[in-house]
């Protein structure tokens, strides 16, 4: 199985891509393909709503003038997804609120491309706010029928300064934890009959 992770903060190695390594280790170890994606910084644009993806149905966005498409189809082929944000002023940053609109749109254009898989957020926070930016995340995998975990709190990690949430030993147990529960999970759905409904071979999954 494979899950792909996307980094939204503008620091490739910062606290967020820690928090992300934390909860894909133990997804290595049970022997998934992981994939991190550095989002943050890019030029990623807000969607325009010109329902052109609906009009379509290809899987693309009509502007694909910038890095969108390319990230979107990894999305689709992956069993999982995490995104992961460092908060700004109480939410995601501008590059993952871009994506969430823009692939929350295609997928649902396109019969729900996300149905069934599991999506997972995550935030670095210095302080307040980290909730929220989750939250946020969240709405994308709710209203694209995907399969949500919990674990032990929510999924933030405490730090200002590069490194530091890997002093927040409730952060580090949550994500060590997080990736478990996305193995678990993922393999429970593969396994069962499936509610959504089964694409034709050759359909993007």
């Amino acid at each position: 199985m494979k899950i792909v992770a996307i980094n939204g903060s503008p620091r490739k190695n910062g606290n967020t891509a820690r928090l992300i390594e934390m909860v894909l280790k133990p997804l290595q170890s049970a022997g998934w393909e992981t994939e991190v994606i550095q989002l943050g910084g890019r030029p990623i644009g807000g969607c325009k709503a010109c329902y052109q993806c609906f009009e379509k149905k290809n899987g693309l966005c009509a502007f694909g003038n910038d890095d969108f498409n390319a990230i979107f189809e990894k999305l689709t082929q992956a069993d999982a997804m995490l995104i992961g944000s460092s908060t700004y002023f109480a939410d995601v940053t501008s590059e993952t609120k871009a994506l969430i609109d823009r692939a929350g749109f295609v997928a649902m254009a396109n019969d729900c491309l996300f149905a069934g898989k599991v999506g997972v957020g995550l935030t670095a926070v210095r302080r307040g706010g980290g909730v929220r930016t989750v939250d946020t995340i969240n709405h994308l995998f709710l209203i694209s029928q995907m399969l949500v975990p919990g674990s032990t709190y929510w999924n933030l990690g405490f730090g200002f300064m590069p490194g530091d949430v890997e002093s927040d030993a409730m952060g580090v147990a949550n994500m060590e934890h997080l990736g478990k529960v996305i193995d678990w999970l993922a393999t429970a759905a593969r396994n069962a009959p499936s509610p959504y409904p089964v694409r034709k071979e050759g359909e993007s999954a």
